[in-house]
Order: C-alpha cells, then structure tokens, then sequence
C-alpha cells in the first residue's frame, strides 16, 4: 500500500484532487453556495445526506466530499513519500506543509460555515488551500524525478533572480487574496469596464473600491512576471530548468489575464472564471518551484 511503486501514480491523483479542491471553492462561491448546508458541519441541514437537494446544496456536499477524500490521498501520499523517498531533503517539509495547510483550509472552512465570518476572514481560505497544492505539486515534481532530467539539482540561481522570485511569489500571493476577496465581496462586476471605466475612474463603494484593488495588484503581478521571465531568458538561456519554468510562468500570467478581462466582458461566465482559478493555482505551484530551487541553491553556496 506504502509501496514506492504507487507513488507516480499516487503523486498524480492528489495534485488532480487538490486542483478540484481549488476549483470546487471557487465553484462554491461564485455560484453563492456557501450556504448549501446551512450552518451546519460537517452535517448538512443536520443529516448525512438531506432528502432536500437544490443545486447549491450538492456543489456544496460535493465539495466537502472531494476536500475530505483529498484529505486521505494526500495523508496516503505523504506516508508513501516519508516511507521512501525521505533521503530527499525537500520531502518531509513538503510533507509536514501539504497535510498542515490542508487540515488548516478545512478548518477556516468549517468555521465560516458555523459562524459566518466576514468576507475579508474567509478571502483566506484559498490562499492557505493553495500553499498546500504547492506542496503535493512540488512534492509530484520530486517525484518524477525532474531534478534529473532538467538538472534541476544543479542549478545555482544569483541573487538578481532570486530577489524578482521572491517579489514575484509575495506580490502574487497579495494579488490572489484580493481575487478571492472580489469573490466573496461579490465585486466581480464593479468599477465598471476593464481595464478602468474611463469615463468614471473615482471608485464610488466598497466593492468598487475592492475591484479596483485587485486590478492594480493583478497589473503588478503581471508587471512583475513580465520583468522576472525577462531576466531569467537573457541569463539563463542554457539552463532548461530556468527557460522553461519562467517561460511557462509567464504563459500563465498572460492567460490569467485574459481570464480575468474576460470574466468582466462575458459578466463572469462561469467556465472563464474557473480558468481563472486554474491558471493562478498553477502559476503559484511554479513560483513555489522556484523558491525551492532558491533555498537549493543558497544550501549549495553554504
């Protein structure tokens, strides 16, 4: 069961239940259904299964059922990983992150079904649940043994690219709780067009006031990914590892921003804004990447 031969297969399913995870909170809230089991949890409306089952109450027990069965397949991953690939130095920290952030997701999110936080509290909850997607990602990484391939365990990175990375991964993670706060703020819609309504650029309420703050924060991310993919293709064209992860990540970034232009031009459709999560869940799991070849290569220099 614990055997190293599972651990492809097995480091596949839980970065594709994880994803779900991202996406089903996303789902949840864009479709208002927070509130599908009352305030009840784990039960819902104080059954297992209520009779009673309108649309927003299965998004919701769906979403509690894959959150709970990832839960097992990451448990089952990491033991795997500890068991057999623990020489690793990376693994364990992996490990210890992976189940703790999402142990810490389920609880933010139980509470703000108990007792109805406030929409800045609960604009958390998909920053925390994708620390612990970065972790199964990178841990997937490792395990497929991407080190080898791309001489990724060679890899020595200066300090210019380490500071835009580290810049990069902060201003990103900013960038996405505003994201989720426009969400739960229901500012999916305000401040008129995109990129500004210049015929009234004076933000005029809360919401107004939300949008426009993820979209100065979104422009930075892009600004930043921009000047971060820049630099590593001029310096580092012979190492593949670098060439291809910022190219990628700056792929990403432009597809987030065309999701998230598109969002407000279709009035949030709803496969566009789950492309939306999508793209910045993986566009985080790659900035992790990167710091973890930053703490690599600071380890070799020591």
């Amino acid at each position: 069961m614990f055997n190293k031969r599972n651990l492809k297969w097995l480091s596949i399913l839980a970065t594709l239940m994880m994803t779900w995870v991202q996406l089903g909170g996303a789902l949840v809230t864009k479709t208002g259904s927070a509130d599908g089991c009352g305030s009840d949890w784990p039960l819902c409306h104080g059954a297992f299964l209520p009779q009673n089952l309108p649309i927003e109450t299965i998004i919701e027990l769906s979403h509690r059922a894959v959150s709970g069965i990832s839960l097992i397949v990451v448990l089952w991953l990491v033991i795997t990983s500890w068991k057999n690939i623990g020489h690793i130095k990376e693994v364990k920290p992996l490990c210890i992150i992976s189940v703790g952030f999402l142990l810490i997701q389920a609880l933010v999110g139980a509470a703000a079904v108990m007792w109805q936080q406030n929409d800045y509290i609960l604009a958390l909850h998909f920053g925390i649940s994708l620390i612990s997607f970065s972790s199964v990602f990178l841990l997937t990484l490792l395990i497929f043994g991407l080190d080898q391939k791309y001489e990724a365990n060679i890899v020595h990175i200066h300090k210019p690219l380490q500071i835009l990375t580290w810049l990069m991964a902060g201003i990103t993670y900013v960038g996405i709780y505003t994201g989720a706060l426009v969400r739960h703020t229901e500012a999916s819609l305000a401040y008129g067009s995109w990129p500004l309504p210049f015929g009234d650029l004076l933000p005029h309420t809360a919401q107004d006031w939300v949008q426009l703050a993820h979209r100065f924060l979104a422009m930075c991310v892009f600004i930043i990914v921009l000047i971060s993919y820049i630099h590593a293709v001029k310096n580092y064209s012979n190492i593949r590892t670098i060439h291809y992860g910022y190219t990628a990540t700056f792929i990403l970034v432009l597809l987030q921003a065309l999701t998230g232009a598109l969002s407000i031009f279709t009035e949030v459709n709803l496969i566009i804004a789950l492309f939306h999560a999508l793209f910045i869940t993986y566009l985080f799991g790659m900035i992790a990447y990167f710091i973890l070849l930053i703490l690599r290569s600071n380890r070799g220099e020591q």
